[in-house]
């Protein structure tokens, strides 16, 4: 933005100001919560011991075998899975002018979830445990990565065609994600029909989705895809500010919107698809996060779309935390929390969509 003379009005360097200081507040916050995570749970560690072992300083064996191999990687998983569903989930409410999408409601996340379970029944990617610490081992996380990303893939193709009919509604796109969530969740069950009992215990273990069953190498390589994605969601801002106004306004600023919406959902589909493959379906965090977002920061995809990033981060590590504290000694599943939050903001949006 150009000002003449270059002077800058104070309004606006306000207006940056404010925005700029809730995304670093937001980062301060994730800061302390990421380290209050790797203190607590069945074992606790001071916070102290926590920071110098962080830092390098070996207190303790025991606290150094379970920060580093244990509880670390675990909160680094939360930090780059929930920054990545939510920066697919605001992609995709901007790319399809949508309030209600998301990889969760628009079935994307349970077609790559089918794609997953595929290639580890199917294609023996993975090999299958009955015990509950270890439920399934993936031994080819590409394979099942590609697998799960081409149906992700399949179903942004239907979610794009149904966005090209005149008029579509949210509720509309809503109805085309439910159609999509059952043709996957009854093909996923079609594969636990024919499962042995141990292939079909690990399977549903499987598909309830927890950020502990991600190690170093699977971290690594969500960590690219998903900094990649957010990466290039960010280079995108100000073509979604465009489309946000409406495809005829996007298009007379000179936006390419066919090309700037097909790109971003296979984007999002591809974020989506790596972290439901390693990760197992963890709903509502793309839905969510981008709202409470927008309510703090407003529709400027410049400053939403790393808000919802650091909201995503935030509320999937806080998530993450509380399943291992509320029924200590046993840990439930991250999923299950951010169900119970996202189920009734999907209500309320739904109930505020039609009173519109």
């Amino acid at each position: 933005m150009h000002f003449e003379d270059g002077l800058v009005p104070e309004d606006y360097l306000a207006y940056i100001r404010k925005k700029s200081l809730w995304i670093a507040g937001g980062v301060f916050l994730l800061l302390i919560l990421f380290v209050i995570s790797i203190s607590v749970g069945a074992v606790a560690i001071p916070l102290a011991e926590v920071l110098q072992t962080l830092f390098g300083q070996n207190i303790s064996h025991k606290w150094d075998t379970i920060i580093w191999n244990i509880r670390l990687p675990q909160a680094l998983t939360a930090v780059v899975a929930g920054a990545g569903l939510a920066a697919a989930g605001v992609a995709m409410q901007s790319i399809l002018r949508n309030p209600l999408g998301s990889p969760f409601t628009l079935g994307i996340a349970n077609a790559g979830a089918f794609g997953a379970a595929f290639a580890v029944i199917v294609l023996g990617t993975g090999q299958m445990h009955s015990t509950v610490a270890n439920a399934v081992t993936i031994s080819n996380p590409y394979l099942t990565t590609v697998m799960a990303f081409i149906f992700c893939l399949a179903a942004t193709a239907v979610i794009l065609l149904i966005s090209k009919v005149k008029g579509a509604s949210p509720e509309v796109m809503v109805l085309t994600g439910v159609a999509i969530s059952s043709l996957f969740t009854a093909g996923t069950m079609f594969l636990q029909y024919f499962a042995s009992d141990a292939q079909l215990a690990a399977v549903v273990f499987w598909t309830f989705g927890d950020v502990s069953r991600a190690s170093w190498p699977e971290l690594a390589l969500m960590a690219v895809i998903v900094t990649a994605g957010a990466v290039f969601f960010t280079a995108n801002r100000w073509n979604y500010n465009a489309i946000d106004a409406g495809d005829e306004t996007a298009k007379g600023l000179g936006v390419k919107v066919e090309r700037v919406r097909n790109i971003g959902m296979v984007v999002g589909a591809l974020v989506t698809a790596v972290v439901v493959s390693f990760l197992g379906v963890i709903g509502f965090v793309g839905l969510v996060c981008p709202h409470m977002a927008r309510r703090i920061i407003g529709d400027d995809q410049r400053y939403l779309i790393p808000a919802s990033c650091v909201m995503g981060c935030i509320l999937l590590l806080a998530a993450d935390t509380a399943a291992r504290i509320i029924v200590s000694p046993y840990v439930l599943p991250v999923a299950v929390l951010t169900a119970f939050l996202g189920a009734p903001v999907f209500v309320y949006l739904l109930v505020r969509g039609y009173r519109r």
